[in-house]
């Protein structure tokens, strides 16, 4: 009774201010009215401390038939310290998107949340989503609008991939600390670990696979960014802790649950158990 009288007595431009706040861009909104809020706000700091603060580190993505997936380890790092070893960093940002982090964890959770209402709130108001490449674009602009802080360390460089209707396939883009984006054709990685994953992939990605088998090559991947990264995790069997893996097709955005992660992983490590470094390509 007291919240609905409150809502009633609030003056008429208030409501206003929220129903109509003159952008489709929510990020704009917030950095007007509630600047504080905002994750990219131009604080100075004291001094750098980009290595104080937990990073978390490699992402893959690789589309397939019909679709994308993407997967991330679950480690995240303080210098030379393991700070978290099940830290999540793939998240859905709508229906048919995601976005993977790597970089300073804070910052990039924030980001992704913001994002993702950033989408819902341009659907509502244009009452359309955006296109694959519109998505694209605006996390630039939101990516963009950190720099000032990526200069004192607290970087975040993110990883977006979507299913993209109108051309029937998955997309993936990429970014730098001042935007982007920039697409990327079949695979793509990002973080401490990208360079050990995209040399797997380069063997193990085969064009227009299904769903599973591009499951299974990233999995391979992440495992051998593990193998030479110290910042990056590998399956956690002791502790049941298993990458972060997510499938995006005509079907929409789906997370792969524990159990149907750990029945990859399992054939993963049953195969490296005879062949430590990984399945290898054929020559010819």
């Amino acid at each position: 009774m007291l919240g609905g009288s409150r809502v009633a007595s609030q003056p008429a431009w208030v409501n206003s201010l929220f129903t109509y706040t003159g952008s489709s861009s929510f990020s704009e909104f917030l950095g007007v009215h509630a600047p504080n809020l905002h994750p990219a706000r131009n604080e100075s700091l004291a001094a750098p401390v980009g290595d104080e603060i937990p990073h978390a580190t490699t992402i893959v993505a690789a589309t397939c038939a019909g679709g994308v997936v993407m997967a991330g380890d679950r480690r995240a790092t303080s210098g030379n310290i393991i700070s978290q070893r099940d830290i999540e960093k793939v998240f859905r940002t709508d229906d048919y998107s995601c976005m993977g982090i790597a970089g300073t964890a804070s910052t990039g959770l924030e980001l992704a949340r913001l994002y993702r209402v950033e989408l819902e709130h341009y659907e509502k108001t244009e009452g359309r989503s955006l296109s694959t490449e519109g998505k694209a674009h605006r996390l630039a602009t939101m990516i963009r609008g950190n720099l000032p802080m990526a200069m004192q360390g607290l970087v975040v460089v993110p990883l977006f991939a979507a299913y993209d209707p109108s051309h029937d396939t998955g997309r993936i883009f990429s970014y730098d600390v001042g935007g982007g984006p920039y697409e990327q054709k079949e695979f793509h990685s990002i973080g401490s670990g990208s360079i050990f994953a995209r040399g797997s992939l380069k063997k193990l990605y085969r064009e227009n696979s299904s769903p599973q088998d591009t499951v299974l090559a990233c999995l391979h991947a992440l495992y051998d960014a593990a193998d030479d990264d110290s910042a990056t995790g590998g399956p956690d069997v002791m502790r049941k802790i298993w990458p972060v893996v997510s499938v995006i097709t005509d079907d929409g955005f789906r997370r792969l649950p524990d159990d149907e992660v750990a029945e990859f992983v399992e054939s993963m490590l049953e195969r490296r158990m005879t062949a430590p470094e990984g399945p290898t390509a054929p020559l010819r």
